[in-house]
């Protein structure tokens, strides 16, 4: 239960917005603090392979800790216990790692865990040419109210997580709301460059039927409410997702900022796959693209891995789902020819930290990998 000093901090930072007190959404390649993680235990998310996913959390938490901080919640102490002993298996440095004790339904972090604002000198609103102002790092907590993607039942306990952040953390925690309701999106259903602009889709937010976050919403409420709490100043929107998406359409399956100007998108190059005509959607809207300087982004291609699938489903399989963390960028393979070429794509667009592959076949059973699991906390 969240303490009443922590409460009275809420209700007073909810009077403003995180843009109008200068607060903006950093891109996810600028300096972190730590990486948010949750140790999985939901067997329905991985059939006969949780012990399996462990493993490559191991993995997932070597590379990223030689960087960072990565703060993993566990439901309780012999959770903690559990964890630590595949992490010290794995040869994880256990000096990088923390756990934050909170009940959760899943490990989906992106979605459900804190997504943080930053609070810097060159955002700061109405401040006079001749005033002196200090350079700032103040981070923030945004709560997005996560309700498992419109589609399952057990969200109750991650929903709170971003709470139990900012409490930890001491940090301010704005709640996010559209007409006194409570405004529902995920950290994988958004895309920032850090400088003002950011992606997402119809098919995630506007679909008016199926897993419909916000009933009622439009366009112009999605793009002034991400203004409103994310700092950003343009809203770019592609259409679709790839086949086998659970989340009905998240923009880190597709389309991803590899710099502020530097746009990755998938593309299916087999006319038959089921892929190829959504994708291909998404190639031409890309086209009439500008970002907040009004420049036009390079779009580099991501190939599709070959189908994979599970019990007759198609798996969402996608180079895209990367994450970019301090120390390197971890990047979804498959045991696919394609493999090399979308390690090599990324290995040219980023100069400035390896870029190395973890093993998802299993992982990307849950409908989700390694983007999904993991949440940035900006420096």
């Amino acid at each position: 239960m969240l303490c009443s000093n922590f409460m009275a901090n809420l209700q007073s930072v909810n009077t403003s917005t995180p843009a109008e007190l200068g607060y903006a959404m950093p891109a996810e390649w600028e300096p972190h603090e730590a990486t948010w993680l949750g140790w999985p235990h939901n067997e329905t998310d991985w059939p006969d392979k949780i012990d399996t996913i462990r493993w490559v959390y191991g993995e997932m938490v070597r590379k990223i800790s030689m960087g960072e901080l990565v703060r993993i919640l566990v439901r309780h102490r012999a959770e903690q216990k559990l964890a630590t002993s595949y992490l010290k298996r794995a040869g994880c440095d256990l000096k990088r790692v923390e756990f934050v004790v909170h009940p959760t339904n899943r490990g989906w972090t992106r979605d459900s865990g804190p997504i943080f604002v930053k609070q810097g000198r060159d955002a700061l609103p109405r401040v006079q040419a001749d005033q002196q102002v200090s350079p700032t790092t103040e981070t923030a907590i945004v709560h997005f109210h996560f309700n498992a993607w419109a589609k399952y039942n057990d969200w109750q306990k991650d929903t709170k997580v971003p709470e139990t952040a900012a409490e930890l953390l001491k940090k301010s925690l704005f709640n996010a709301q559209v007409n006194g309701r409570n405004f529902i999106i995920e950290g994988g259903g958004i895309e920032v460059n850090g400088h003002g602009t950011l992606l997402t889709t119809e098919e995630c937010y506007l679909h008016p039927k199926i897993q419909v976050r916000n009933p009622g919403m439009t366009k112009a409420q999605y793009d002034e409410t991400f203004r409103k709490y994310l700092g950003v100043k343009y809203v770019l929107w592609l259409l679709n997702g790839p086949v086998g998406d659970d989340t009905h359409g998240h923009i880190d399956d597709i389309c991803r900022f590899v710099n502020p100007k530097t746009l990755v998108l998938i593309r299916e190059t087999n006319q038959k796959d089921i892929n190829y005509r959504p994708l291909a959607g998404n190639w031409e809207r890309v086209q009439d693209f500008r970002l907040e300087d009004g420049s036009k982004p390079e779009v580099v291609p991501l190939p599709m891995p070959a189908p994979i699938f599970y019990d007759g489903y198609r798996l969402p399989a996608s180079y895209a789902n990367f994450y970019i963390c301090n120390a390197c960028v971890i990047v979804p393979t498959f045991n696919d020819p394609n493999d090399r070429v979308a390690l090599g794509t990324l290995g040219e667009l980023f100069k400035d930290r390896p870029v190395v592959g973890i093993h998802a076949v299993d992982l990307v059973l849950g409908f989700g990998s390694l983007h999904c699991l993991t949440q940035q906390q900006p420096m």
